[in-house]
């Protein structure tokens, strides 16, 4: 019997395991047979809710582990095809508890692990941090183009901002991730952002959370008018490059062949 087995048996008694703490509860609480009884049964309905929400996290930790590993292969595949990053740092985050809760009583929907899966789209997140605009396109679209990526819904908040100033792009979508002993489908978060674009929102974020704050109304006005500045800082950048792009001209074959082989030693990332 391996550990597993010997822990799923902690919380499985026998019988007459079973009525014994009953017969023992009941003493203790000086109550009758039955309301032990009741109370024995939620008790133990409320641990296997317990255990049964740890693995859902885990699951859905596991879920981020794929789609960033993805992201990975991606970026070193575009390093050693085109030398170039698109993708400048990743970050992946699993929603607290409390946050679970809260959206769930928001929507007025009972805290239960099948509402949360059904529900709850951004238990599991992965932010991808670009350089450019048009990495974040390019990146997404390498992303939804997999066989076993399934794309839930997209929201383009890069296009059509949020009246905040807010803009990224963002990808809900279902990946399976291989288990011991099943295959489950997995729903993830994708938020695809600048560095520009992740600069202003973690400020923004910051700055929202702070208390009594004097003069709000110039505050979010102000923010959104960096936020506008900032869009149209990526906007220049990327022109930019594409002049520079331009200004270098199409390499030949021979020319990326030998830029290919004075970078074969660098380590993949």
């Amino acid at each position: 019997m391996n550990e597993m087995d010997l822990q799923m048996q902690e919380y499985t008694p026998s019988e007459e395991e079973s009525k014994s703490l009953i017969q023992l509860s009941a003493e203790v609480m000086g109550v009758g047979e039955e309301q032990a009884e009741a109370l024995f049964l939620r008790s133990k309905e409320m641990m296997n809710t317990m255990i049964g929400y740890k693995e859902l996290r885990m699951r859905y930790a596991c879920a981020m582990k794929e789609i960033r590993t993805k992201f990975d292969v991606l970026n070193t595949e575009f390093n050693v095809l085109y030398q170039r990053n698109p993708i400048k740092f990743i970050k992946s985050r699993l929603k607290t508890t409390t946050s679970i809760g809260d959206k769930l009583d928001r929507l007025d929907i009972p805290f239960s692990l099948a509402n949360i899966e059904k529900n709850i789209h951004d238990v599991a997140g992965v932010r991808v941090i670009c350089a450019y605009v048009d990495d974040i396109y390019a990146v997404a679209k390498t992303l939804i183009q997999q066989d076993d990526i399934e794309l839930i819904a997209r929201k383009d908040y890069i296009a059509n901002p949020k009246p905040n100033g807010y803009r990224s792009l963002h990808l809900i979508v279902r990946v399976p991730v291989f288990f011991a002993n099943e295959t489950r489908k997995m729903t993830v978060e994708v938020q695809i952002r600048t560095i520009a674009m992740d600069f202003w929102a973690s400020l923004e974020h910051q700055l929202k959370y702070k208390q009594e704050i004097a003069d709000e109304k110039r505050i979010v006005q102000e923010l959104k008018e960096c936020a506008d500045v900032i869009a149209g800082t990526d906007a220049r950048m990327l022109e930019i490059r594409k002049s520079l792009e331009a200004a270098t001209g199409e390499q030949s074959e021979d020319d990326i062949l030998l830029e290919k082989l004075s970078k074969f030693d660098v380590p993949f990332e």
